[in-house]
């Protein structure tokens, strides 16, 4: 039997799939904040501090924003990124502690939003019936082999989530046990972070 080539997405101006991307303008309102893209959303919780998620909610463009973010370092070490030890000692105090677990229930409750509120996203999802779908990164670093694969490699939880939120909307189910893990593994700590922002905003 023959695979269908799986559905490539990466810039949120290519069509059909660029809607599938965080930086697609898509307003999403999660847990009550209303934000203009996935990324904004996303990256609204990675921050410790109000000045800096001030400062990143601010940033221009959904590119921008994502860019300046991705500078904010994870709890893991990234050899191929840009900033290197610098940036880890320069802005590591503005990460979130527990960011490398929380993001992953964070991400999948923000992709959930735009999915669930936007109905050309929810359709376009289901029309990939059973197909892999695959943020196909260009930049090959952590994030890009994280979220998506770059050059065939990578883990591609975006692509994944994307596969679980259509799963929830009456697609093809998934099994994956390894994004299970990283949703449960960090539940915990995004509920503790959403109260403590709640309480600060």
């Amino acid at each position: 039997m023959e695979v269908d080539a799986p559905v490539e997405f990466y810039r949120s101006s290519e069509r059909p799939y660029g809607l599938f991307s965080n930086l697609a303008r898509r307003t999403i309102v999660v847990r009550g904040w209303t934000f203009p893209t996935v990324e904004h959303a996303y990256q609204s919780l990675k921050p410790r501090d109000l000045v800096t998620r001030a400062w990143l909610m601010a940033a221009p463009s959904p590119s921008i924003l994502a860019v300046a973010a991705h500078v904010l370092p994870s709890e893991e070490a990234d050899p191929a990124m840009l900033m290197g030890k610098v940036s880890d000692a320069l802005l590591g105090f503005h990460t979130r502690p527990g960011w490398s677990r929380l993001r992953y229930p964070w991400m999948m409750e923000c992709i959930l939003a735009k999915v669930e509120q936007h109905l050309d996203v929810r359709q376009l999802l289901l029309d990939t019936n059973e197909r892999d779908i695959v943020e196909a990164g260009r930049i090959d670093d952590d994030a890009g082999r994280r979220w998506g694969r770059v050059n065939g490699r990578g883990a591609n939880y975006l692509g994944r989530m994307l596969e679980r939120a259509r799963g929830l909307a009456g697609g093809v189910v998934k099994m994956d046990p390894d994004l299970d893990g990283r949703l449960e593994d960090g539940r915990q700590q995004l509920e503790t972070a959403l109260r403590e922002l709640a309480g600060r905003c």
